[in-house]
């Protein structure tokens, strides 16, 4: 039987201050407007779609495979940045990691339902392994060797490569508010629609990139324009979101008053009924655009730094208790010894795996 945490006591200690706040605070906007996890999730929720009776096999391996199979919830390990950020930059720390095989064994060993990288990395291995942990083949990447450097996710691998080395699932990226961002929703969208019909599950990395986002603070991560991004992502048929966990909101305004002009749309009562500075409330707006949970929500776990197995577990608790489905956590875990990467999984899914840390 799968191992988990007695009660919050230990999480407690991650969390230091913050910890009873966290893990007893109630969102303003009630968990009963969403579509939670359980292990009934897919049979709840996407029966109803118009998904295929294999994309729905191919759903069901992603959820019920790993430390958190048949839970609701799910665990990915994400290595592309070997090209986002240069393999020097991403493996350096841990030179083992250059060798595609370890990054694969990194994801068995930790417990995660899926192992999301690259086409080289899977299908440098994938009969060896394929049936062994399911397979996410990301397709698009953005490179920075190109002089100077450019922010534009191109297409690198196809959806009928990722087929055909046995993936379940393809995952891409779109910069919303890029100069790019037009092409890079088409080119996703016709993927994503292919990957459906190839019986394929698909996941989309919802990141937000423009200078103008940069203010007085990084609006980057700001909930209300992280929450439409999630909501344009849905609107192309993800399965499931990932997105950087928000720390702030406002950015619709705060672009307006950059830039002079008029920018988006929104509604006063996003900040007056449907959240406050709360990084749960923040987050459960994130949720709400992925059609209230219809589609999962994953957050990303960030950059390694000193403190990765506190920022690890806060991440997760606020994604758990504003309804999300999971983490996603590359650097944080391949930039550290093998055996610390597979505890910090672990530390991670325990979150999930414990009843005593609910949904506020």
């Amino acid at each position: 039987m799968t191992a988990t945490l007695s009660a919050p006591q230990s999480v407690t200690s991650w969390l230091g201050d913050e910890g009873e706040d966290l893990l007893t605070y109630q969102a303003k906007v009630s968990k009963d407007l969403l579509h939670l996890p359980g292990p009934d999730f897919l049979d709840r929720v996407f029966v109803q779609s118009d998904r295929s009776p294999q994309v729905l096999r191919s759903l069901r391996q992603l959820y019920s495979f790993g430390r958190l199979a048949n839970t609701g919830y799910i665990s990915i390990l994400p290595v592309d940045q070997g090209i986002e950020h240069s393999a020097g930059a991403s493996f350096a720390p841990n030179p083992i990691y250059f060798d595609s095989e370890n990054i694969i064994k990194l994801a068995i060993e930790g417990g995660c339902n899926a192992v999301a990288t690259t086409l080289g990395v899977l299908g440098s291995v994938s009969r060896k392994y394929a049936h062994k942990i399911p397979f996410i083949v990301k397709l698009n990447h953005n490179e920075l060797l190109t002089v100077p450097n450019q922010y534009d996710q191109i297409m690198f691998a196809s959806v009928e490569q990722a087929w055909n080395l046995g993936a379940v699932a393809v995952g891409a990226t779109i910069y919303f508010g890029s100069e790019n961002s037009t092409r890079q929703i088409q080119e996703v969208s016709q993927a994503f629609a292919l990957a459906h019909e190839y019986g394929m599950a698909t996941i989309l990395w919802c990141y937000l990139r423009n200078s103008a986002f940069k203010q007085d603070k990084d609006y980057h991560l700001a909930a209300d324009l992280t929450g439409q991004a999630n909501h344009l992502g849905v609107t192309i048929e993800a399965d499931i979101i990932k997105q950087k966990l928000p720390e702030i909101n406002g950015g619709y305004a705060a672009v307006a008053k950059a830039t002079g002009e008029s920018y988006g749309k929104t509604d006063p009562k996003v900040y007056s009924e449907l959240t406050t500075d709360h990084p749960i409330d923040l987050t459960r707006y994130q949720v709400l655009n992925c059609y209230a949970g219809r589609a999962g929500l994953i957050n990303s776990g960030g950059a390694s730094g000193k403190n990765d197995f506190a920022e690890a577990i806060r991440t997760a608790v606020i994604n758990k208790r504003a309804g999300g489905t999971g983490l996603i956590s590359g650097r944080k875990t391949f930039q550290r010894p093998f055996d610390e990467g597979v505890k910090l999984f672990h530390a991670i899914q325990d979150v999930y795996l414990s009843p005593e840390i609910t949904i506020a």
